[in-house]
């Protein structure tokens, strides 16, 4: 019971209170980049949640039965940067394949999943959180979920602003920043909450 619930912790804090996006402040190229339109911004938030998990089963076991046994750790990120940009190459070719229409709407921005340094990120916070397997797991879907949450919220943000009329300083990029500060803001405020609500 007590590493369930040491689970939910890990979960709901990587989608509320730690948020990738909007407390970290990683991955905002793909976060103001992709999130103009809802199902653009929904299958880049479900690529990503899918490189991270599968890159955190990858480079966990890597870390500590290959680097750490043979006192290379200090490889940890060209290693980690290579696995995820191999597994970026494989998603982007079952997307190709699958789904023609997400793989051209995503565009350049689904290459830039290699470089997002959200799920580099993941990867290596899970070990210097001294997480085992199945934490860095929960904590990897978690910041998943929290990068498509942040993803949609902002995409639906920018809809309605686009609807509306903007004055002319703010126009462009101005406004959007002015627009992720406050969904930052807003999930600022769960700080705290979830220990809380599981102690």
């Amino acid at each position: 019971m007590e590493e369930i619930k040491t689970l939910l912790v890990i979960l709901l804090s990587c989608v509320f209170v730690d948020n990738y996006v909007l407390c970290r402040f990683l991955g905002i190229c793909p976060f103001l980049g992709v999130s103009k339109k809802l199902n653009q911004a929904t299958g880049m938030g479900v690529s990503v949640t899918l490189v991270m998990l599968l890159a955190t089963a990858v480079t966990w076991p890597i870390q500590y039965f290959v680097l750490n046994t043979l006192g290379l750790g200090y490889l940890q990120n060209i290693v980690f940067i290579l696995v995820i940009a191999t597994l970026v190459q494989i998603l982007e070719m079952f997307l190709k394949r699958l789904s023609p229409a997400l793989y051209e709407g995503l565009g350049v921005y689904l290459p830039l999943i290699t470089t997002n340094c959200a799920v580099l990120g993941v990867t290596i916070n899970n070990i210097l959180d001294g997480y085992g397997f199945l934490e860095s797991m929960v904590s990897s879907l978690g910041c998943g979920l929290g990068f498509l949450l942040a993803m949609v919220l902002f995409s639906g943000l920018r809809s309605r602003i686009n609807e509306r009329i903007v004055p002319a300083p703010f126009r462009g990029l101005g406004v959007t920043l002015i627009a992720a500060s406050f969904i930052s803001l807003a999930f600022m405020g769960f700080a705290g909450i979830v220990e809380k609500i599981f102690a």
